[in-house]
C-alpha cells in the first residue's frame, strides 16, 4: 500500500502502526508554522514495544547473517526508492537545504548497503591437542537508540543498520524536534523486518527517560548534547547497560600560513557553516596564524556575502534556518552575550525580526580565549575567528577544553600538519578536509565528546558481547 510521507504519522510497535492518546506538535523552522501533529507515546506502549523487541529477537539473532545483511540493504534500496519523499519531508521538519538533504539521504542509502556487507570474524586463539579455544561477537539483546535533530535519517541508521547487522533489536525514538522522517522509516521496514525486531516510538524528556533506564533494555545508543549524555549514562548504570554515546564537541580548525586564501576561505566557510553550523563536527573555533589572519578573514566575509539564508525549500537556498526555538533562543543569547562583552563582529550578529528561526552567517574578530563564543559550542552559526603566531601555544589552545570530538588542520606542508594533527586531542582530524565519514572508518569522541565508536567494524563490535568458548579435547575424568 502507498505511503502518504506527508500525513498520518504513526508508530511502529511489533510491526503495527499505533497513535497514543496524546500528541504533540512539529513545526517547520522556516515559517513557524504546524507541519504535523506526532504520537506522545504512552509508559505501557514503550513497554510494549520493548517487549516486542524481547520477543523477536531469539528468531532474529539465530537467522543467518546473510539473511540479516539482506534485510538492512533493503532498507536502504527502500530509501532510494523514497529518496524524493523523503528529502522533501527532511527539508520541511528539519530545515535544511536541499543539497544537505540530499546529502544526508543519499547517505542513508550508502550507509545500510555498506553496513550490511560487514561482519565480525571469530577469532582462533588456540587450536592444540590439548584444546581449541576460540573467541566469537555474539549480540546484545534489545537496543534503545535515540537521535538528534540535526541529522534525523542519516544518523538513525548509524544506529540501526551495526545493530540489525549484529543480531540485536531495537527501539528506536527520534527527536521531538524532527521525528517525522523517523516514524515514516519505520512504516517502510514493516515490509522488510519481522515484526519487533524494529520498533520506533516518539514522544518527549519522558519516553527517553523511561527507555534508557529500561530493565530489558541492553544498551542504550545515543547521539545528542554532552549534558543529556551525562544523564544517559547514569540511568543505564541501574541494569549495567552497554553505552555508545556521540556527544557534543568544540573542534578547533588549524590554519597555518601556507595555505591558498582564498581556496581555502570558501573550504572553512563550509567546515564551519554547513548545515548552518548544526554539526558536532562543525569547525567551532577558528584558529588563523597571524601571517595570514587579516586576509583569510577578509575572504571569508567576502565569501559568506555570497551564501544565501533562507527557507530550505526555496530554490537557491544555501544555509536554512535553526531547528528549534530552543536552539535559536540560546544562540540569541550568545550574540548578545558577545555584543555586551564588546566583541567585534566582522559579519551577522542581529537576527532578523519575522517568521522562522533564522540567525545569520555570525564572524566574531578575535575574542578572549575566555569569552562565551570560544569556550561554549554555539552549535548555530556563529563562529569566532582566532590568532596565533606559535604552534605549540595553539596546540595547547586547541586542546583547551573538556571536549576531543573532531578537529582539522589545514597547510601546503603536509608533515607539518601530520606532526600537528597528532598532538589533538580529538577522534578524529582531518587535514586539508573535513566532514569526510565512511561506514568503514571509526568515528568516535575523545574526552567529554561521547563514550564507544560508530562505524567500521568497531562500531559494529560495539553492539555486541565478546564469549570465548574453550573446547578441551579429552573426556570428563580423563587424566589431562
Amino acid at each position: 500500500m502507498p505511503i502518504d510521507f506527508f500525513a498520518d504519522y504513526r508508530m511502529t510497535i511489533n510491526g503495527s502502526l499505533e497513535t497514543a492518546d496524546a500528541s504533540f506538535d512539529t513545526f517547520n523552522p522556516a515559517t513557524e508554522e504546524v507541519l504535523a501533529r506526532v504520537p506522545d507515546a504512552r509508559r505501557d506502549q514503550l513497554d510494549a514495544a520493548v517487549a516486542a523487541a524481547k520477543a523477536a529477537f531469539p528468531v532474529w539473532s539465530a537467522r543467518p547473517l546473510s539473511e540479516r545483511q539482506a534485510m538492512v540493504a533493503a532498507i536502504g534500496d527502500a530509501i532510494e526508492k523514497h529518496a524524493e519523499d523523503f528529502k522533501r519531508l527532511l527539508t520541511l521538519e528539519q530545515g535544511k537545504a536541499r543539497a544537505g538533504a540530499e546529502w544526508e539521504i543519499g547517505g542513508s542509502v550508502i550507509w545500510c548497503r555498506e553496513i550490511a556487507t560487514q561482519s565480525l570474524p571469530d577469532l582462533l586463539v588456540e587450536d592444540s591437542e590439548a584444546r581449541r579455544v576460540e573467541t566469537r561477537h555474539v549480540p546484545l539483546g534489545v537496543i534503545g537508540g535515540i537521535t538528534p535533530w540535526n541529522f534525523p535519517v542519516l544518523l538513525a541508521i548509524w544506529k540501526v543498520a551495526p545493530a540489525l547487522v549484529a543480531g540485536n533489536t531495537m527501539v528506536l525514538k527520534p527527536s521531538p524536534f524532527t521525528p517525522l522522517c523517523t516514524l515514516k522509516l519505520g512504516e517502510l521496514c514493516r515490509d522488510i523486518l519481522p515484526p519487533g525486531v524494529l520498533n520506533i516510538v516518539s514522544g518527549g524528556n519522558d519516553l527517553g527517560a523511561w527507555l534508557t533506564a529500561h530493565p530489558d533494555v541492553r544498551k542504550i545508543s545515543f547521539t545528542g548534547s554532552t549534558a543529556t549524555g551525562r544523564h544517559i549514562m547514569a540511568a543505564a548504570s541501574g541494569n549495567l547497560k552497554r553505552v555508545t554515546l556521540e556527544l557534543g564537541g568544540n573542534d578547533p580548525a588549524i590554519v597555518l600560513p601556507d595555505v591558498d586564501v582564498k581556496a581555502t576561505a570558501r573550504e572553512l566557510f563550509w567546515a564551519a557553516f554547513q548545515n548552518s553550523a548544526q554539526f558536532c563536527v562543525a569547525a567551532k573555533r577558528l584558529y588563523i596564524h597571524a601571517d595570514i589572519y587579516d586576509e583569510l578573514a577578509a575572504a571569508l566575509v567576502d565569501y559568506a556575502r555570497t551564501v544565501i539564508v533562507g527557507d530550505g525549500a526555496q530554490q537557491g537556498t544555501d544555509l536554512g534556518p535553526i531547528q528549534n526555538r530552543m536552539q535559536f533562543d540560546k544562540l540569541k543569547n550568545l550574540l548578545a552575550d558577545a555584543r555586551d562583552q564588546g566583541h567585534r563582529f566582522l559579519l551577522g550578529g542581529d537576527v532578523p525580526a519575522g517568521k522562522g528561526y533564522f540567525v545569520p552567517v555570525t564572524i566574531i574578530d578575535n575574542p578572549p580565549d575566555d569569552s562565551r563564543v570560544v569556550v561554549e559550542e554555539a552549535f548555530g552559526p556563529v563562529l569566532p575567528l582566532l590568532k596565533f603566531d606559535d604552534i605549540d601555544d595553539v596546540v595547547r589552545r586547541a586542546n583547551d577544553t573538556d571536549y576531543g570530538l573532531a578537529a582539522s588542520v589545514w597547510s601546503g606542508d603536509i608533515e607539518k600538519a601530520r606532526a600537528i594533527a597528532a598532538r589533538i586531542e580529538a577522534g578524529t582530524v582531518w587535514i586539508n578536509e573535513i566532514h569526510s565519514f565512511s561506514p568503514h572508518i571509526a568515528f568516535g569522541g575523545h574526552k567529554q565528546s561521547g563514550i564507544g565508536i560508530e562505524n567500521a567494524l568497531e562500531g559494529l563490535a560495539e553492539y555486541s558481547n565478546v564469549q570465548t568458548i574453550y573446547t578441551t579435547r579429552r573426556s570428563p575424568g580423563q587424566a589431562a
